[in-house]
Order: structure tokens, then C-alpha cells, then sequence
């Protein structure tokens, strides 16, 4: 039994040994481990061999990148999209080919009143304002009452013209008993032509008083009142001619005004005129009829008319011919006194390749059209040339009869930068 308790114990003792032995060595590795950086460290900053194997395998890093690059630039960007999805979201294709480019000269205007639609309103009687109804920048309606004034001098016409229509009443019954009594052979023929002479000229009087009245503004409804509304003898009634905007007022109440004062000024502002002054280079090409687009920049708005009056006199200091375009102005966007730019076309101008303006879109700063190809839509970088307000000329990046996106491109291009911001995440 002792032997075998000797031996066991020795076993133990060479285990323990054999373990202690073993930590040791693991405790030596793990500091020359610390060591090693920085002795590699001091290594590199003097071993000059070794820097340039360094720097050409970041060099090789490096190329390898921008061979990543390369080769993901040079893939096709293409947007992807059925026959239902273009009906869905109202794309239009159409084939590129040749088309005419209106030709065009800009000349500058202003938009000025429509001189045919404006009433400079005189009281043409002298008197004083009795009232007034409108004030500045009022709407007006035909006949509608402006202002009222009290004039001693139509108070005169008016009490003429009644004596007048008195005259010439009194003068028919003289007339016409007389007419009886001499066709009963009971009067003289001369008696007879007497009343009818006194008939005539009471007639006469009567006519001149009328007119009289009438160059005053007075209508025919307004004279058969006179002989009932004898208060209203010095009540002189100005009223607007026709629809519009009170643009000028120079009364006040109690202003005594001349029969040739200025009171009121009315404009019909539904349309307007738009002055274009005409060089005299231009003048060749500028013709009556002609199609213009009015702008009054900084996109405040746009119009179109057609020109109705082109000037044949060159002004002295200007050089210039007037020109007149008239435009329709009832939503009252245009003012008078706006500066505008006049867009005249001239002409028409065939070109190879024509293409509308809503088939251009904007990518990285490049003018491009989406051509459809075997594997979708493509964007392809297009060089522009001429063109005009619906229209650009194309003059390199797609062909003669290759189909592109003419309508709805905007959603093309959404879904393209949608697609790069995908990509970009995967990455």
C-alpha cells in the first residue's frame, strides 16, 4: 500500500509542475504580445525598405476603388415600367422627328387704358355739387348716378322748354279750330294760315328747346318728366355711359364746377391696350394680325392677343413706330402702367428634330429625355438648340423615330432619383 500512495503522490506533484510551468509561458507570450506594436512601430519609422511595399498596396486599394467606380458609372441607370403604369400615370410617348420653330422678335410695351372704353364726364352745366355718390376706385353700372348738382342755368333751359311745349300745345288746339272753322267756310282762309304759321313756329321752338336739352344728357323719358317733377328744375344728374371703374374724381360737395370741368373719368377695364414700341429694323417683320405674347416678367403674368394697329410714323426721338395689341383683361390681371415684354412671332422654321418642352427634364445639371429602349426608360443627355414657347429644337442625344417620353416625364424622373436613393442605402 505504500508503494502505490508514493507513487500516486508523485503523479500529483509532476501535474502541478507541469501546470505552473505552462502559466508561465503564457504570462511571457501575452507581454512580448504588448511589446510587439511598438517595436513594430519603432520598425517602420526607421526601415525605409519596407514604406514603399506599404504605399503601393494602398496604391493598389485605391485603383481597385476607383474601378468600383468606374464600373458603376458606366452601368445604364433605367427606369422600369409597365404598359398599365404608363396608362396610370398619364405618360405620353411619342416618335422624335422634324417640326417647325416659331421665329420670334421681343420688343417692350406698356399696358396704357383702352382709349375706346374711357369717358371723360364734364357736367356741362355750370353749377354747384349737390351730392356726390361715388368716390375713387368705385364700380359703375351704364346710367348709374355719379354725383348730383343744382345749376340756375339748366333751370333756365328747362322752364324754356316747358314754356315752349305749352306754346306748341296751345298752338295745335288754335290750329286745328281753325282748320274746322274754315273747312265749315265759317272762318277766312287767312285766319286758317295764320295758326297754322303760329303752329309751326311754336313747333320749332319746342324742337330747339328739346335739343337743347338733349346735348345735356337729357333723354326723352327724362323730358316728360319735366312737366310733372317742377322741383327738380335745377337738379343736373351726372351719370356714368357704361360699366367701369371710377379712375379719376375732382369734386367735392359744395364745389361750385364749369360747365366744361373735368369731374369724373370711367374706364371699362375688361380690356386693355398694350403700346409696343417698334424699331425701325423691326418694322419689316411687324405686321397687322400678327400673334403676341405679352410677359410682364417675374412671373406675374402672361397673355396672348394679336397686334391691331401698327403706326406709320417714326418718332423723332424715339425711332420707334407704335404698335397695338389689345388684351381681354375681365379677371383684371392686368393694371395700367405695367412695363411688359412683346413677344411678336414672325414666322415658322423647319427643324430636323423637334421635340415638346414637357419631354425635357433636369438630372445633375444636364438636359436629358427619356428614351424608351428593350430594357426600359433612359435618361440620355440632349444638346438643345432653337426654340420657342411649346418647343425645342434637339441637336444631339436622340435620333430620328426613336420614342420618348413626350408627356409625364416628371414622374420618370421621381422614380429615377427614387431608385439612386434606394441604391444608395444598400451601399
Amino acid at each position: 500500500m505504500k508503494p502505490i500512495k508514493l507513487y500516486s503522490g508523485v503523479l500529483i506533484l509532476a501535474c502541478m509542475t507541469l501546470l505552473l510551468f505552462i502559466g508561465c509561458n503564457g504570462s511571457g507570450n501575452d507581454a512580448r504580445a504588448q511589446k510587439a506594436p511598438q517595436g513594430e512601430h519603432d520598425d517602420h519609422g526607421h526601415d525605409e525598405p519596407d514604406a514603399p511595399e506599404a504605399h503601393e498596396t494602398a496604391h493598389d486599394e485605391d485603383e481597385d476603388e476607383d474601378e468600383d467606380e468606374d464600373a458603376h458609372a458606366d452601368e445604364h441607370v433605367v427606369v422600369h415600367l409597365s404598359d398599365a403604369q404608363l396608362i396610370e400615370f398619364d405618360i405620353t410617348l411619342a416618335e422624335a422627328k422634324p417640326g417647325q420653330i416659331a421665329t420670334f422678335v421681343d420688343l417692350p410695351g406698356e399696358i396704357v387704358i383702352n382709349d375706346d372704353q374711357l369717358a371723360h364726364i364734364v357736367p356741362r352745366v355750370a353749377g354747384t355739387v349737390r351730392k356726390v355718390h361715388k368716390k375713387l376706385g368705385d364700380p359703375v353700372v351704364a346710367g348709374e348716378i355719379l354725383a348730383e348738382i343744382e345749376s340756375r342755368e339748366l333751370a333756365e333751359l328747362k322752364v324754356a322748354y316747358l314754356s315752349a311745349r305749352e306754346r306748341h300745345s296751345l298752338a295745335r288746339e288754335f290750329f286745328e279750330r281753325e282748320k274746322a272753322l274754315w273747312q265749315k267756310k265759317i272762318s277766312a282762309e287767312q285766319d286758317f294760315l295764320s295758326a297754322r304759321q303760329a303752329l309751326s313756329e311754336a313747333r320749332i321752338a319746342l324742337q330747339s328747346a328739346r335739343e337743347t336739352l338733349r346735348a345735356l344728357g337729357f333723354s326723352e323719358k327724362a323730358l316728360a318728366k319735366q312737366a310733372t317733377e317742377q322741383d327738380t328744375l335745377t337738379r343736373y344728374l351726372l351719370t356714368a355711359p357704361f360699366g367701369g371703374t371710377i379712375i379719376q374724381r375732382h369734386l367735392t360737395l359744395g364745389e361750385t364746377v364749369k360747365d366744361d370741368a373735368q369731374v369724373f373719368m370711367v374706364a371699362d377695364l375688361s380690356s386693355v391696350w398694350v403700346d409696343i414700341q417698334v424699331y425701325s429694323k423691326d418694322l419689316p417683320i411687324v405686321a397687322k394680325g400678327q400673334s403676341v405674347t405679352v410677359d410682364a416678367g417675374h412671373q406675374l403674368t402672361t397673355g396672348q392677343g394679336t397686334i391691331a394697329y401698327v403706326g406709320p410714323i417714326i418718332g423723332e426721338t424715339t425711332r420707334t413706330a407704335p404698335a397695338r395689341v389689345v388684351l381681354d383683361n375681365r379677371d383684371g390681371r392686368w393694371r395700367p402702367g405695367t412695363f411688359v415684354t412683346a413677344r411678336i412671332a414672325t414666322g415658322n422654321h423647319e427643324v430636323p428634330l423637334l421635340i415638346p418642352r414637357s419631354a425635357l427634364q433636369t438630372i445633375d445639371d444636364r438636359q436629358v429625355v427619356f428614351v424608351r429602349k428593350a430594357e426600359g426608360f433612359e435618361p440620355e443627355t440632349v444638346t438643345l438648340g432653337r426654340s420657342d414657347a411649346e418647343h425645342v429644337e434637339i441637336l444631339t442625344g436622340i435620333a430620328l423615330g426613336q420614342t420618348y417620353v413626350s408627356k409625364g416625364a416628371f414622374t420618370l424622373k421621381a422614380q429615377l432619383s427614387k431608385n439612386s436613393f434606394g441604391d444608395g442605402h444598400n451601399h
